[in-house]
């Protein structure tokens, strides 16, 4: 696949603006690579963080916010534990997915949009994430109703998702958190 990259002044472009929106300096980058060879889903996004750091150096525009990678990424942060230059890669994603949003940027193929908003309502209104109230959101959005459900009794007879809401957690300091991150839709809806 052939990538053009037109070139762009200093300060202007993508680079900028995803450095401003997470705070990060992706000039400190020096492509290792070490953030690739232990990203869990760089295989299954057909991209890896380096590379889209390297695209960001070289002046891409907006077709970077429709890669697989930006959608996909788990904020799992091993790319960060593994950098020598300590580059947040995770926040440089959160800043290309909230531009992704901003600029209506083809939705990706898959429902990983369909699963974070899930994810996010999810612990929005219980405080931290609840298994089984995820899957049914997500299987409701998705239409897909029926499929893996023959695993449900072996993961309710192994302990691996709970019946009932988790407790404990606290709401008041989670809905703060989301009211701070999105002022006026960290409200109970």
């Amino acid at each position: 696949m052939t990538i053009r990259i037109n070139k762009v002044a200093k300060g202007t472009g993508l680079k900028a603006i995803v450095e401003e929106m997470s705070g990060v300096s992706l000039d400190a980058c020096y492509q290792c690579r070490k953030c690739s060879a232990g990203c869990p889903v760089a295989g299954p996004a057909k991209s890896a963080p380096s590379e889209i750091i390297r695209r960001l150096h070289l002046g891409a525009g907006d077709e970077l916010l429709e890669n697989g990678l930006v959608w996909m990424c788990l904020s799992c942060e091993t790319c960060y534990g593994r950098c020598p230059m300590q580059i947040n890669f995770a926040a440089v994603i959160d800043a290309l997915r909230s531009l992704a949003l901003a600029r209506g940027s083809k939705v990706p193929e898959g429902n990983m949009p369909l699963f974070n908003r899930m994810f996010l309502a999810n612990v929005r209104v219980f405080g931290r994430s609840y298994d089984l109230s995820m899957i049914a959101g997500y299987k409701l959005g998705s239409g897909s109703l029926m499929s893996d459900t023959e695993k449900f009794p072996t993961m309710l007879k192994k302990g691996k998702m709970a019946i009932l809401p988790p407790s404990g957690a606290d709401k008041k300091a989670v809905r703060r958190i989301f009211e701070k991150a999105m002022p006026g839709k960290g409200k109970k809806q």
